[in-house]
């Protein structure tokens, strides 16, 4: 479930905030009431977690006044103005200076309500978009998001840092659902040019004339300006490159050839290519295959990274069960096995789909992972990868999972992780030491 937005009330009339208030927490959000703006500008700054509702007419900074400095604080903050009744002109310019709405007195509760709500959306779209550039600009938190400790997760992590210190050109392969895109993300982000522009196109999605006016030019009037103009310095990252034609895998090796060394762009392709006896070798033309795989990246499917996906499935089902408002489901040591010899096909996107589907059935008392794995395999039982495992990796890989579980679930009490699991604390801090399993990340 995501958390309740805030929303600042600011009025100078102490019955006034305590009845708007009432009735906005009743409505389910979180309040916090002001007596004066100067009182809410101490608290109220840049990402505000919420929305603010004042009156216009206070003394001292009056509501005008306050809604400037609020856009000065930060111009993308939903504030809803009330106004005295009939004080149009007030109204009409608290909009032009950049208020969400505006209310007039007496006001209908329920239109009060429903213009917090629709502020708080909007605030929580921005929040989150903001978050996003944030994180994608981030490379240490983009390395994070690889989540996994496996031999080749730890290879994929070193690599992208060494490669992204370089400055050729790309090739990231891998099967789909892998998360290639996120690796593109992670190059640029770690790399010298993190500063400058990263331009993503999807090649897939457009027909011949659409990708070349794209990538090359010459924009529209409302077109935007063509990629590797609007890349110049950075990066531009060519999802399905293998869906080029002929005739557009000459003109991207002569624009590359163009830029001389070192190049004026960085090209990162990534190759979604999934049939048969082909590979992005085969299906481009020589020439621009050697450019753009000087420096390559294969992103590992799911099924070699052994205990990852009882770490992934768990993070997974905790973040599905915060949002649903319920509890995560328990996973046997049974279920566990299943997990780890299903063969996954869809890679993250599907076990993403599946943690998703084991929360909602949790949450109405049915089903199994089992029974989910089954239906994803259209078969009468789990499927099960040809890849052997040793007992050994089912027996770690549940055992770290259950102390992270237990652990999360005890936000790091280690007493209580010892009675639940009937160990001594040397034993405990033994397997979290082998498990690499750090107190301080559930605190």
């Amino acid at each position: 479930m995501s958390k309740a937005m805030k929303i600042a009330i600011v009025d100078d009339e102490k019955d006034m905030r305590q009845s708007i208030s009432q009735w906005l927490a009743l409505s389910g959000f979180e309040t916090e009431a002001y007596a004066s703006a100067e009182e809410a500008l101490r608290s109220v700054g840049p990402d505000f977690p919420g929305i603010v509702v004042s009156d216009v007419k206070m003394p001292g900074m009056d509501g005008m006044q306050f809604l400037k400095k609020l856009r000065g604080v930060d111009s993308a903050l939903p504030v809803i103005m009330i106004t005295g009744h009939g004080d149009v002109p007030m109204a009409v310019e608290a909009m032009r200076v950049g208020a969400f709405d505006f209310l007039e007195k007496p006001f209908n509760p329920d239109r009060m309500t429903e213009l917090a709500k629709r502020a708080c959306n909007a605030r929580r779209l921005t929040l989150d978009n903001r978050a996003l550039r944030k994180e994608l600009s981030d490379g240490s938190a983009l390395i994070k998001k690889l989540i996994g400790q496996s031999a080749p997760m730890e290879r994929l992590k070193e690599d992208i840092l060494d490669l992204g210190q370089a400055d050729g050109h790309v090739l990231i392969e891998g099967e789909t659902g892998t998360g290639k895109t996120l690796v593109a993300h992670a190059l640029h982000a770690v790399g010298a040019r993190a500063a400058k522009k990263f331009v993503l196109i999807a090649c897939a999605a457009f027909d011949e004339a659409s990708l070349t006016r794209r990538l090359f030019g010459p924009a529209g009037e409302d077109e935007p300006i063509p990629a590797m103009e609007e890349a110049r310095g950075g990066t531009l990252v060519l999802e399905d490159i293998e869906s080029l034609s002929q005739t557009l895998q000459a003109r991207l090796l002569t624009a590359i050839n163009d830029q001389g060394t070192p190049a004026e762009t960085r090209i990162v392709a990534i190759c979604n290519l999934q049939e048969q006896d082909k590979t992005c070798e085969s299906v481009l033309r020589p020439d621009l295959y050697y450019r753009i795989s000087a420096l390559r990246i294969v992103v590992p499917p799911l099924r070699q990274r052994g205990e990852d996906i009882l770490t992934l499935f768990t993070r997974l089902s905790d973040q599905f069960a915060d949002e649903y408002g319920c509890d995560a489901p328990e996973v046997s040591a049974q279920e566990a096995a299943q997990l780890l010899q299903a063969p996954w096909p869809g890679n993250v996107r599907q076990l993403i789909n599946v943690a998703e589907r084991a929360v909602l059935q949790n949450r109405r008392g049915t089903g199994s992972i089992a029974s989910l794995l089954m239906a994803d395999n259209d078969d009468s039982r789990p499927a099960m990868t040809t890849e052997g495992k040793p007992l050994k990796e089912f027996v770690e890989a549940f055992e770290r999972m259950l102390i992270d579980n237990t652990m999360r679930r005890h936000k790091g009490s280690i007493t209580a992780v010892m009675e639940e699991l009937c160990l001594p604390r040397r034993t405990l801090n033994e397997k979290m030491a082998k498990y690499t399993l750090s107190r301080s990340d559930y605190l």
